[in-house]
C-alpha cells in the first residue's frame, strides 16, 4: 500500500520549471495550494512566470549545465527555503547528433547533455536525500520513454535517462533500507507537444495533461507513473524489447 502525497503548504523545487511541462508543472503545483520554486536558463520565461504567478512562486535562473551549478542551487536552497521539501527533477536538453562525424561541437553537445540530464539530476537528488533529516518527505525524478528504447539520432540523450533510470532505482531502494520517509517516483513520459523533440505536434500529447497525469502518480504515492502511450511501449517492451527498440528507433 503505498502513501499519498499533499502537495498543499508545500514548497517543491521544479528544474526547468518554467518552460514545456515544467511550466506546466509549475502552475498546476501553484493551483494546488504548493509554493514552487521554479529553476531554468531562460530569463524571459522565468520573469513571465512570476508574473503569472505572483506570490506562489520563486524563481532561480540556474544553468544546470555549468559546473557546480546543482551544488550551489542545493546549498541557496538550504539556506535560504529550507522548508523545501519535494524535488522534480524536470530539466533535460536533447541533441540531434550524428556521432559519426567528428567535430568539436559533437564533443560540446555530448557534454552539455550528460551535465543537465544526468549530473545534475543525481547530485540534486543525493543532497535533497540527505537533507532529510529537516524537512524532506518528498522526492521526484523524471525521464522519458527513450530510457527504454533508444531513439537513433538522441543517443546521448537517450543513454543519460537509461542511466538516471537506474539510479532511481537504487536510490529508493536505499532510501527504504535506511527506512526514511522519501518518496522516489520516476515517470516515463511519452512524447511532447514541446520543443525538445522534432515530431510532428499532432503525434504529441498535451504537456498539461501530461503534468496532471505525473501529479496525479505522485499524490497516489506510485514508484513508477507510465503516462500515455508509454502504458502501451511497457507491454511492447515485455513481449519483445526488439519490437520495441525498432517502434522508437525512428520516432
Amino acid at each position: 500500500m503505498h502513501d499519498s502525497f499533499d502537495f498543499n503548504d508545500r514548497t517543491v523545487l521544479v528544474t526547468g520549471g518554467a518552460r514545456g511541462i515544467g511550466l506546466e508543472l509549475s502552475r498546476q503545483l501553484a493551483a494546488k495550494g504548493a509554493h514552487v520554486i521554479a529553476v531554468g536558463r531562460d530569463a524571459a520565461s522565468l520573469d513571465a512566470l512570476a508574473k503569472q504567478l505572483h506570490g506562489s512562486v520563486t524563481i532561480q535562473q540556474v544553468d544546470l549545465g555549468t559546473s557546480g551549478s546543482a551544488e550551489a542551487l542545493s546549498q541557496w536552497v538550504a539556506e535560504t527555503r529550507p522548508q523545501c521539501s519535494a524535488l522534480i527533477n524536470n530539466a533535460a536538453i536533447m541533441h540531434h547528433t550524428d556521432l559519426t562525424v567528428d567535430s568539436q561541437a559533437r564533443l560540446d553537445a555530448m557534454s552539455a547533455e550528460i551535465a543537465v540530464n544526468l549530473t545534475a539530476p543525481l547530485q540534486l537528488s543525493v543532497d535533497a536525500a540527505g537533507a532529510v533529516g529537516s524537512s524532506l518527505l518528498g522526492h521526484r525524478q523524471r525521464h522519458l520513454r527513450l530510457a527504454i528504447a533508444p531513439k537513433r539520432e538522441a543517443a546521448v540523450y537517450c543513454a543519460s535517462k537509461a542511466a538516471l533510470r537506474s539510479f532511481t532505482r537504487s536510490l529508493r531502494d536505499q532510501c527504504r533500507a535506511a527506512k526514511l520517509p522519501i518518496q522516489v517516483t520516476e515517470a516515463v513520459i511519452t512524447l511532447l507537444d514541446t520543443t525538445l523533440s522534432r515530431a510532428c505536434p499532432l503525434r504529441k500529447y498535451p504537456p498539461a495533461l501530461a503534468a496532471a497525469d505525473l501529479i496525479a502518480g505522485i499524490e497516489r504515492g506510485l514508484d513508477e507513473i507510465w503516462i500515455e502511450k508509454t502504458k502501451l511501449l511497457r507491454i511492447v517492451h515485455r513481449l519483445s524489447p526488439e519490437l520495441a527498440y525498432c517502434i522508437m528507433r525512428d520516432r
